[in-house]
């Protein structure tokens, strides 16, 4: 069986989905797929599934009654990978703000340069988005390091979202106990695997804004990053960032 499985959350993205999976699987190194899809009206859901006559065994679906959030769309992703024995499992988005060549970069960080958790990061050397008005470059970049203020973590990129989590990782994080389901939820993810030990890599990648559809952001899920920050350092220090699983 294929090691490595390739979550894309998707929600109106009928403009770009076909070409990403495509995309995907088009490269040396073998990815599986896994779209998580939340009832999207504009029929992502049906691509997909015309696709899943070429791609059988490789490209998968997973149906969702509704727009319920970035965080509950990877949380039942990475359980759907663990329940089908991925060893590394990666979190993408389905627009080409992340190019899909830098899977494997992500992939031989984790699989051969021995990271727990690897981050495909914008800001590990400088700043390197393309196509951002820069307010919203400055908003990203010091997002970030309000986040390391107040959580005490080394990395660069805390709210990225282009991700490779290994196996042993998923299973030790109590992923019920994840709260956020916003961008915040990237941060939570990130400063429990740190707490929890694990080693983190950044590798430096291109960020590209979408070209095709329509941006998921708003500011109901940048109040919830602002504020789940500082939630987090007081979960921590009441000792509430627990293994649910030792090894």
């Amino acid at each position: 069986m294929n090691d490595s499985l390739v979550i894309i959350p998707t929600y109106n993205e009928k403009e770009n989905i076909e070409r990403i999976i495509r995309k995907v699987f088009s490269l040396e190194k073998e990815f599986n797929v896994l779209v998580v899809e939340d009832n999207s009206p504009d029929g992502t859901a049906a691509i997909v599934k015309e696709l899943m006559k070429e791609f059988d065994k490789r490209l998968f679906i997973m149906e969702r009654k509704g727009k319920l959030g970035l965080g509950t769309a990877y949380i039942e992703g990475f359980k759907w990978g663990l329940d089908h024995e991925y060893e590394y499992i990666f979190e993408m988005d389905a627009d080409f703000s992340h190019n899909p060549d830098d899977l494997n970069r992500l992939y031989e960080a984790a699989a051969k340069g021995g990271a727990d958790v690897v981050i495909g990061s914008r800001y590990i050397r400088g700043v390197n988005v393309v196509n951002w008005p820069m307010g919203r470059v400055l908003m990203s970049y010091y997002a970030s390091t309000y986040v390391r203020m107040v959580t005490g973590l080394k990395i660069m990129d805390t709210t990225a979202g282009f991700m490779c989590w290994t196996r042993r990782v998923l299973e030790t994080i109590d992923l019920d106990s994840i709260k956020f389901v916003g961008y915040a939820f990237q941060i939570e993810m990130k400063y429990t695997a740190h707490k929890l030990g694990f080693n983190i890599v950044e590798v430096p990648i291109i960020f590209t804004d979408r070209t095709e559809g329509t941006s998921k952001m708003n500011k109901s899920i940048f109040r919830e990053a602002i504020f789940g920050v500082l939630d987090l350092r007081f979960r921590n220090i009441a000792g509430k960032i627990k293994p649910l699983k030792t090894f």
